[in-house]
């Protein structure tokens, strides 16, 4: 089984984020998350195209940025130019979700599809075939520290069955309330990354906290 473990850097300290970026890549994070919010998707904003242009030069592993955004059209192009190697948008946002996403295809990057909590997970299985990893968000979009929502678990499933039906190769990740409790839990029902922020930045260290959530799933997967 896959386990890999995407820091999101959206509780940092943001005065260092180089710092922070380096930290997260010795500790053995596979990919480092960007939340890109607008303060209309969601309640916060907190940075865009130029702070991806800044760090890209900073690490090796793959920027997946997660456009937390009403509208994500123009944006696209221009964390593309950034160095995102994955992009992410929501299947809520108020844009052409179907032509987003061949957009992104077509500029060489990765793409994505998140669903919120509240959003019933059969509504992207449209997109899956335009994917290559879906976001199940187990949280409320736009803050840190929330507590995992299990209902998330059942469109985890839900989207690896499906997306094993099309034949479609493509990730799941999960976002939100990730530490060595819960990541059996997203792993087994079907996750290939998780996203985890708070828990990793306020560990003591932050490499022993990615292995305990990397060991804890491992163990307790099926034989």
């Amino acid at each position: 089984m896959d386990v890999l473990i995407s820091a999101s850097i959206l509780n940092s300290d943001l005065a260092n984020l180089e710092k922070e970026l380096r930290r997260a890549e010795s500790a053995g994070a596979d990919m480092i998350h960007l939340d890109v919010m607008d303060g209309v998707f969601t309640e916060s904003i907190t940075f865009g195209d130029y702070v991806v242009r800044s760090l890209r030069p900073h690490t090796k592993l793959p920027l997946d940025t997660h456009l937390m955004v009403n509208d994500p059209t123009s944006l696209i192009p221009l964390f593309v130019n950034a160095g995102s190697d994955i992009i992410t948008i929501h299947a809520e946002s108020k844009c052409d979700v179907t032509a987003c996403l061949k957009m992104i295809k077509s500029l060489g990057v990765k793409a994505g599809i998140s669903a919120n909590p509240e959003t019933d997970v059969n509504e992207i299985f449209r997109y899956l075939p335009l994917c290559d990893s879906v976001l199940i968000m187990s949280v409320k979009p736009g803050a840190g520290g929330q507590a995992f929502k299990e209902e998330s678990l059942r469109k985890i499933k839900a989207v690896r069955e499906e997306a094993d039906r099309l034949s479609v190769h493509l990730d799941v990740e999960v976002d939100g309330g990730i530490n060595e409790i819960t990541s059996p839990l997203v792993f087994n029902a079907g996750a290939k990354i998780a996203v985890v922020g708070t828990y990793l930045l306020n560990a003591p260290d932050m490499a022993q906290a990615i292995k305990l959530i990397r060991n804890a799933a491992l163990q307790d997967a099926p034989l």
